[in-house]
């Protein structure tokens, strides 16, 4: 019988890094890497896996859903951040309505991942609901 071997590699050749520490930056850098024509039609989720000095790792694309809303699954955002060794994270999804108020849910989805961050030692900095010429940031409003 054979075993699959688990390789765990790290490498980067991007010289230079882009560090987040104010959530209008956060704002500003996620929305050069979103599908603008899409944003007003189809609510998406991405996660931005950061070090501990708040350079960018990467931006995982965890869901795309419909109108009004999209998984967020905390287990497949914990693995990945282990997998990047990413010491900080920030959540981001956007509301094609443009209405930036946090719904029940992404109230419920913030406090599960910020539990799940504590237990594995990983920041949660920040959760953005975004739209195209606006934001709304949990840190910034102190619901984080």
């Amino acid at each position: 019988m054979e075993i699959a071997e688990i390789k765990v590699s790290y490498s980067t050749n991007k010289p230079d890094k882009l560090k987040l520490v104010q959530c209008d930056e956060v704002y500003k850098f996620i929305l050069s890497q979103w599908d603008l024509d899409l944003i007003e039609f189809q609510e998406e989720c991405k996660v931005i896996l950061l070090n501990r000095a708040n350079f960018v790792l990467g931006v995982y694309n965890l869901s795309k859903g419909g109108i009004s809303g999209t998984v967020v699954d905390v287990r497949i955002i914990m693995g990945v951040a282990l997998k990047c060794n990413a010491s900080a994270i920030i959540l981001v999804h956007n509301h094609p309505s443009g209405n930036m108020k946090p719904s029940e849910a992404d109230k419920k989805i913030t406090s599960k991942l910020k539990s799940a961050c504590e237990l594995l030692e990983i920041s949660l900095l920040d959760h953005l609901i975004i739209y195209k010429n606006d934001y709304y940031s949990f840190a910034y409003n102190g619901n984080l």
